[in-house]
């Protein structure tokens, strides 16, 4: 039997939802505007912005609804960070959309939306109306050392099953519509018929979990194959497997430990291939983590660069991808790591390929479509960087800044989503990657220079430059004025995004950036002295790491 084309399918990663018009048991925090707003100070630090979620959900959701699309994955990570209010809140904006349009949801917990078996605290700064940053915790031990902290238990992040309760109807357990519904288990949808026992590394301690993996007929002919890849494992030094230090946190583990300590998880992705070709099934995999690297084989250069960083460590390993080849996966659906784009791992003749769905709250903001054909399946990317940015944030923002003595942040004057989030991607590089992950001395030579003094620091002659420009057909004053604080996030962007940061990034930089990739990175090291030589080899593997995103971008040679 041939496959028969099924409806689309719409894909949602990371919309990491933050209820803003929510006040997590208490008061509303700002006066003038009614939020319950996150920092900016917290916000530039990290890979994702907070408050900006609780327009980008529903504006994807609008979008998937006027298209008339009635099936919605939610790859995961789809509340800020698994606390009560905020998963009560996801519910209920499912719930509407659920009755307004028909639309059917079919969710995976990712690692930010419950934790292990009894959960853990949560502590965010938030603003008050005139810029002032105060905490909202559950934790009483962070409230009992800050007297201006405000206490709530809405502000837990629950453990399983209590973190899926709320969201259960929305795929967890059989609905009656579904043509079809099991999970590793049997047909049974409830969670305690749905455990799984995990071991410390030492043995000596051993923890039953609930495994949200389902898989779900929706329409005739039509299989999502929904992997719950979250491994919370004991730690050797666990004692009552009660307190959040008793796990291990499954945020860098994914599918390099879903294939060392679940294999029955892959038996029965392998029994659900061999029945979906028996049947003539079209089958869709998704997990919250990536199986393939979304880079492209570039962890060597992270780690050459950087060390084990967080991209490092949630990077799967080569056996991931052939173990699921084994099982017969030829295609699968991520979120996690923020990116856009799609990854193959080759295993004699057979392909796997990973399909990197972009978050709704990092650059780029943007959610995919499946459309299902006889001749396999096809996706579409849509966008959400046409946004408009919300004003009352913006206003807080300020306040913030202005209360801290700092200078309002270039995002603050974005025009759209997709502008405030490519100028996020500057203050990251300032606020975190520089501090965190960069070795310190090429973090101070790249930091508020230009490409001139770089080269001049790197102890290059002075006709590098002309040599440069060149060879790459662009101008020597362009190329040497160029700042590397711009060449650094865009370094970012074009890792990211891949064609998606073209709009975001002027013609003639890139062509500056075509000539840095092509011809640079092939400066001599002897003769260098060894803190030289170090920063020459770091810009040639930096380099090298442009050029494979320019490629992945189709920007020719």
């Amino acid at each position: 039997m041939a496959l028969r084309e099924h409806s689309p399918v719409a894909v949602i990663a990371d919309a990491h939802f933050h209820d803003l018009e929510g006040d997590f048991g208490q008061d509303r925090m700002t006066g003038d505007h009614r939020l319950t707003a996150r920092s900016w100070s917290e916000t530039r630090c990290s890979t994702r912005v907070f408050n900006e979620s609780f327009a980008a959900l529903p504006a994807a959701l609008d979008r998937i609804a006027a298209r008339g699309i009635r099936h919605v994955v939610l790859l995961g990570d789809y509340s800020d960070d698994g606390q009560k209010a905020t998963v009560a809140a996801v519910a209920a904006l499912l719930e509407r959309y659920a009755a307004r349009f028909s639309m059917s949801f079919y969710i995976l917990p990712g690692n930010h939306d419950g934790y292990a078996r009894a959960g853990r605290h949560q502590t965010k700064e938030f603003l008050a109306d005139d810029g002032r940053a105060l905490n909202i915790t559950s934790d009483p031990d962070v409230a009992a050392t800050d007297p201006h902290a405000i206490l709530t238990e809405t502000m837990y992040c629950a453990g399983y099953p209590e973190a899926l309760t709320p969201l259960a109807r929305h795929g967890l357990t059989p609905c009656p519509g579904d043509f079809h519904w099991e999970t590793p288990f049997g047909s049974s949808g409830a969670f305690e018929d749905r455990h799984y026992r995990l071991t410390s590394a030492d043995g000596k301690r051993q923890a039953d979990l609930v495994d949200a993996s389902y898989l779900v007929e929706p329409e005739e002919g039509l299989w999502l194959l929904m992997i719950d890849a979250n491994v919370f494992q004991p730690a050797d030094d666990a004692t009552g497997l009660c307190r959040a230090s008793d796990f291990i946190d499954s945020t860098g583990a994914g599918w390099n430990a879903v294939i060392r300590q679940r294999r029955y998880l892959i038996d029965w992705i392998a029994n659900v291939h061999r029945r979906a070709a028996c049947d003539s099934k079209n089958l869709l995999c998704f997990s919250h983590y990536p199986v393939v690297d979304v880079f492209a084989d570039n962890l060597e250069s992270e780690l050459a660069l950087f060390g084990q960083t967080n991209v490092a460590r949630r990077t799967p390993r080569e056996d991931v991808a052939e173990t699921l080849l084994q099982a017969g996966m030829t295609r699968h659906f991520s979120g996690h790591i923020h990116v856009y784009g799609s990854s193959e791992r080759k295993t004699g003749d057979r392909t796997l390929t990973n399909i990197a769905v972009p978050s709704l709250v990092a650059f780029p903001p943007a959610f995919r479509i499946v459309h299902g054909a006889a001749d396999g399946p096809t996706c579409e990317t849509v966008s959400l960087a046409d946004l408009p940015v919300d004003g009352r944030v913006v206003h807080l923002y300020r306040r913030e800044c202005d209360r801290l003595g700092e200078p309002a942040h270039p995002a603050f004057d974005a025009l759209s989503y997709g502008d405030f989030l490519y100028a996020h991607q500057e203050a990251l590089v300032t606020h975190r990657f520089f501090p965190r992950e960069w070795p310190q001395e090429m973090a101070a030579l790249f930091s508020g220079s230009t490409l001139r003094r770089l080269l001049a620091q790197l102890d290059l002659p002075p006709s590098t430059l002309s040599d440069l420009a060149r060879a790459g057909g662009v101008r020597t004053d362009a190329l040497a004025a160029l700042p590397l604080l711009r060449l650094v996030t865009d370094w970012y962007a074009l890792r990211q995004a891949q064609d998606m940061a073209l709009p975001f990034i002027p013609s003639d930089r890139l062509s500056i950036y075509k000539a840095l990739a092509d011809h640079g990175g092939i400066w001599p090291m002897e003769g260098a002295s060894a803190a030289t030589a170090s920063g020459r080899q770091f810009l040639k593997t930096f380099l090298s790491v442009l050029r494979l995103s320019l490629d992945r971008a189709c920007i020719s040679r």
